[in-house]
């Protein structure tokens, strides 16, 4: 006769009863998150970003680059829209937001119980090949209890971890407007060092002509050679640092191999008749900077995981383990087997740790989230504000330079020239005056690159993605000192 306890259902079915049924979140879809970091770059680049997930994805990435590349000559436009495609570091950032989806994915589900089954009295003489069966299944209480807060914590990270795919995109469709301009300023600056090292070589061949007619003496045949071979050495520089910017351009790109093979404008575009206006620069940064939106975002994780360690201050572990006892016994030669139910809940007694110190750990990390958070709203407003004084007094210099220095070192160099034709001006000041012309171009050139590179600077300082470094920075002096180029 077997006489089965009805317990042994109700025990059985409690873990399960515990879990309940899980539904197949948004963060299981492969490009979870991505839909709004796709949506902030449009908006904040009018460009397209994907995620590269698989070889179809990738060929049709692949093609397309190769689409834009065509034109062999890049406009900066192009070369942002190849760099968000086709640069690899990105893709693993957006690998990083694809890690951030599973963890809140698995942040969703239940605690796996534990199960054990034990057998005693093996072999015991009389009885079938044992005599107890004791089964366990342990759950953990705490788990289930704080699941909702852990869930919302993991969500908040999530959340953020978008915000970090979309700065990091940002950053690098920044990067690659800077390095186009640097790149394209840099061929300008050997082009102007090229036409000034044209006409001085032509005035080394005629120093050397009229010397040996005895028409020039021998200092002014040294000046003129030493002016053509200083010109000769800047040119030389100026090349090297030209095919350095663009490869750091290339690098930003992604490209390598023939993809290589391309060309950058010779010249910057020229200066537009008027300035953007961006009145309210501040307000907009405050409320569409992604990095003040993390720093948001992380105090708010804070403050969910202060009030989670609130919640588990005292109960550190706590496990509701449940199962049955199934034991067999004979009497007068007839095996009886009863099952019983069993239920232990296992808590840590809190008589050494309190849990004190785990709060004021919390309450520390909520006070450094908030105080950052404060720290970064006055940086991110003094940030707008530096970007656009920045933009508007390059944009000045460089006008300036075009429409004031350049056209009045031209006229002198002129003039220079007629009055040495006419054996009035001798050859030092004629050369002094060359020179002077030719750092005239030069600092023309990096005052209208200072311009396009505080203009680039503006979206950056609006929605992120920006150097703090660069901000205001104006190199138009960097010339001054030697004549030298870019």
């Amino acid at each position: 006769m077997i006489r089965n306890n009805l317990k042994l259902t109700a025990v059985l079915g409690l873990p399960l009863m515990l879990g309940g049924c899980v539904s197949t979140p948004e963060y299981a879809a492969n490009n979870a998150g991505f839909a709004s970091v796709e949506a902030k770059m449009a908006e904040a680049t009018g460009k397209q970003t994907v995620w590269v997930q698989n070889q179809q994805q990738a060929r049709a990435v692949s093609d397309r680059v190769k689409t834009l590349m065509a034109k062999k000559t890049v406009d900066v436009e192009t070369a942002v829209q190849v760099a968000l495609l086709n640069n690899k570091g990105l893709q693993a950032a957006y690998a990083d937001l694809g890690d951030s989806a599973a963890d809140a994915w698995q942040s969703t589900m239940l605690v796996n119980p534990t199960v054990s089954v034990g057998l005693t009295g093996i072999g015991t003489p009389g009885l079938e090949a044992f005599k107890t069966v004791e089964g366990m299944i342990a759950n953990n209480i705490l788990a289930l209890a704080t699941r909702d807060r852990n869930i919302a914590i993991a969500d908040t990270l999530f959340r953020q971890a978008q915000l970090n795919a979309a700065l990091r995109a940002l950053r690098l469709a920044a990067d690659t407007r800077r390095a186009w301009i640097n790149a394209v300023a840099a061929w300008e600056t050997v082009g102007q060092l090229n036409q000034a090292q044209a006409a001085a070589d032509a005035a080394s061949e005629l120093a050397q002509e009229l010397g040996k007619s005895g028409a020039l003496a021998k200092e002014g045949q040294a000046r003129e050679h030493v002016f053509y071979a200083e010109l000769a050495g800047q040119t030389s520089k100026a090349q090297l640092e030209a095919r350095l910017a663009k490869e750091e351009l290339t690098r930003l790109m992604g490209l390598w191999g023939s993809g290589i093979d391309y060309q950058v404008p010779n010249r910057l575009p020229s200066l537009p008749q008027g300035l953007m206006k961006r009145d309210l620069i501040e307000a907009e940064a405050l409320q569409r900077r992604v990095d003040l939106q993390m720093a948001k975002l992380d105090l708010e994780a804070t403050a969910k995981s202060y009030s989670l360690t609130e919640a588990t201050r005292y109960v550190t572990d706590l496990e509701l383990l449940t199962g049955f006892e199934t034991e067999r016994e004979k009497e007068d030669g007839e095996v009886t087997t009863e099952t019983t139910g069993q239920a232990e809940l296992e808590v840590v007694i809190p008589i050494f740790d309190s849990g004190k110190a785990r709060m004021r750990k919390a309450e520390l990390a909520y006070m450094r989230a908030a105080n950052l958070l404060a720290e970064k709203a006055v940086n991110v407003r003094s940030e707008a504000r530096s970007t656009y004084q920045a933009y508007r007094a390059n944009y000045d210099i460089a006008r300036h330079y075009r429409n004031s220095v350049v056209p009045l070192r031209t006229k002198i160099e002129e003039e220079s020239l007629l009055t040495y034709n006419a054996m009035i001006t001798n050859t030092f000041e004629l050369l002094a005056d060359s020179r002077e012309k030719v750092n005239a171009n030069l600092l023309a050139v990096n005052a209208k690159r200072d311009f396009w590179l505080a203009e680039a600077n503006l979206a950056p300082a609006i929605y992120g993605g920006g150097a703090a470094a660069a901000i205001g920075e104006t190199e138009v002096a960097a010339a001054a000192g030697g004549g030298g180029g870019h």
